[in-house]
């Protein structure tokens, strides 16, 4: 009977792996027809806006009476524009609208029933009821939907690609037209040629990633710089930088003149930095703790080998930060756990720490720790779009870098899609090229295990803020983090927005200096110092100040004109030791020169 039994569950299996091959392949189709996203998410995000929606026949009423109202605002201001105190048209601060030809009729009537009409759809969006991820998916496709249809993107209803055209008599719009065919041919080229990689504006090792130094450590995920000395002196804390394995680590290291390595190494630090391995297929099972493991704590135990120094500074970026900050985290609950126990017997988990250095400061650049609210990332995040990511990550092995590139150039689409393609096609401009940009080209990849893991324990269940995440077994708490900390937040920063970057302040107890830096998610980082137009915020915790919220902290924050760089260099140094002689780096522990190998692993995705 067990045979007969076993036998006839055979069919039953293969049936079932069958039809779940099917429904993959489907689901596939699906995803692959909508950008990558989940169409399912998609469809119930915009179900429970219409359905919450036709039951409020009040709000109904009110967007009626909106709608009219915005109707006859456009019309007014079209006709007679704002004046300043000279008698001069209002400049727009909506920066595609900036040129004065945009106050000219008819297309001053276009730009101001675009506004209003994007107006009424932003209030459209809000209806009481729906959940809130469903309302920020709904909130941010409406906006890319009515972004798409500005006037500023159609030549006919540009006021100053027509002028422009005019004025050249014609040559901006030929000059478009072979941006346009050069765009197209390399898009061409691309599919037919899908091995061939585009080599980048700024060659690595030769016009970025130039700061002199050597791989002086190396594993199967990471590489680890140290760079050489430019100062008589150094201060004998030694600074390991962690950057995010979802982008080359030589954003931190462009060129000479806007390289944070370079202008920490000329402060008098010797700097460290972990150069992520580029992962395949064959990676697919590594996950966050080997990046925990693997990556930060072998690179401090590595820093401290190689300097002989007991204690670190440890600066992290983007996810870097969030990696730095578990390590901590873990860190300084050993040393707890060791304070307690005093000589009693200790799991072999901790005392695999008692190699790492302690800690004399850690430092988060746009670094999130609590994702409650992460910001425009959390549309592409829910079971469904997870699901979803999962599929496609399980074919490969990894997320390539082409999913990520085109996730990030979603969530802005105004600047890095329209306008561009306003300036480029409409406007004929060149694109002028530069060190970040050509970063921006040098595209990454994840392995599947480690970014599953990654969104569904911090963004999904939020288990770091909440002490749930565990290293080696055991639940840490930011609470452990005993070294005073520098927080940084960028204003315009779409990943990591400032407000959750500053909960570190509820999740730690600890000197925390917060810094609020103008810029993006890396425009506001690379910010050296020099650069015009460059200011930023800085203010302090105190102990037993308690709770200071967001909107008090930047209305009492003073401002400062110039680079936070600045600010964190006299930071440090208050926090280290007299200079002593510079470590020498052991000629036994050289791999090869910097930049090293990993960095220039690239991948066709």
């Amino acid at each position: 009977m067990d045979k007969a039994t076993t036998a006839s569950s055979v069919p039953f299996e293969r049936q079932r792996e069958a039809t779940k091959a099917l429904d993959e392949t489907f689901h596939g189709f699906l995803t692959r027809s909508t950008m990558g996203l989940s169409p399912i998410a998609l469809a119930l995000a915009a179900a429970d806006w219409a359905m919450h929606l036709a039951a409020s026949p009040g709000r109904q009423m009110v967007l009626a009476q909106r709608a009219l109202a915005l109707s006859q605002q456009a019309v007014a201001t079209a006709v007679s524009p704002p004046e300043n105190e000279h008698g001069q048209p209002l400049v727009d601060n909506d920066n595609r609208f900036t040129d004065p030809s945009w106050h000219q009729w008819p297309f001053s009537m276009l730009k101001e029933g675009y506004k209003a009409n994007s107006t009424w759809w932003r209030e459209a969006t809000q209806v009481e009821g729906v959940s809130r991820h469903h309302n920020h998916m709904v909130e941010f496709f409406t906006r890319q939907i009515t972004d798409t249809f500005t006037p500023s993107n159609w030549l006919l209803t540009n006021p100053e690609a027509l002028n422009k055209a005019q004025e050249t008599q014609g040559q901006s719009l030929l000059q478009g037209y072979e941006h346009f065919a050069a765009d197209l041919r390399k898009a061409e080229m691309a599919r037919s040629e899908p091995e061939t990689l585009e080599p980048l504006t700024f060659e690595v090792g030769k016009d970025v990633a130039i700061t002199p130094g050597k791989v002086v450590y190396r594993n199967r995920l990471i590489e680890l710089i140290q760079y050489s000395p430019t100062t008589d002196k150094v201060y004998p804390e030694p600074l390991l930088i962690v950057p995010s394995c979802i982008m080359k680590y030589y954003i931190l290291d462009l060129s000479p003149s806007n390289s944070m390595v370079r202008y920490l190494v000329g402060q008098g630090y010797t700097v460290f930095i972990i150069s992520w391995r580029n992962p395949d297929a064959s990676d697919r099972e590594l996950g966050m703790q080997d990046y925990l493991h693997l990556g930060v704590m072998d690179a401090l135990a590595a820093v401290k080998e190689r300097t002989g120094a007991p204690r670190v500074h440890a600066l992290g970026y983007c996810l870097g930060g969030t990696f730095l900050a578990i390590v901590s985290a873990a860190m300084g609950r050993h040393t707890r756990m060791v304070k307690n126990q005093g000589n009693a017997r200790r799991r072999a988990e901790d005392k695999s720490m008692e190699r790492l250095p302690e800690l004399a400061t850690v430092t988060l650049l746009a670094a999130q720790t609590d994702f409650t609210e992460p910001g425009e990332m959390g549309v592409f995040i829910d079971d469904e779009q997870l699901k979803t990511l999962r599929h496609q990550m399980d074919e490969k092995g990894y997320l390539p870098g082409s999913v990520m590139a085109g996730s990030f150039q979603f969530l802005n689409m105004r600047e890095l899609v329209f306008m561009r393609n306003t300036r480029r096609y409409l406007l004929g401009q060149e694109e002028a090229d530069f060190d970040l940009m050509s970063w921006n080209a040098d595209l990454t990849r994840l392995p599947a295990r480690m970014h599953s893991e990654y969104l569904s324990s911090l963004f999904l269940n939020n288990a770091l803020a909440t002490g749930k995440y565990r290293v080696d077994g055991q639940g840490i708490a930011l609470m452990d983090i005993h070294a005073p900390m520098l927080v940084v937040g960028t204003t315009r920063d779409h990943v990591s927005p400032w407000r959750s970057v500053y909960k570190i302040h509820l999740q730690t107890d600890t000197h925390v200096t917060f810094i609020l830096a103008a810029g993006g998610h890396n425009a506001g980082i690379v910010s050296e110092p020099g650069r015009p137009r460059r200011s930023y915020q800085i203010n302090s915790i105190e102990d037993n100040q308690g709770w200071v919220d967001p909107d008090e902290w930047l209305a009492n924050a003073p401002t400062r004109q110039g680079s936070w760089w600045e600010a964190m260099d006299a930071w440090l140094k208050e926090r280290s030791g007299k200079p002593v002689a510079p470590p020498a780096i052991d000629p036994a522990n050289v791999l090869c020169d910097a930049p090293g190998e990993y960095v220039m692993v690239r991948y066709v995705d």
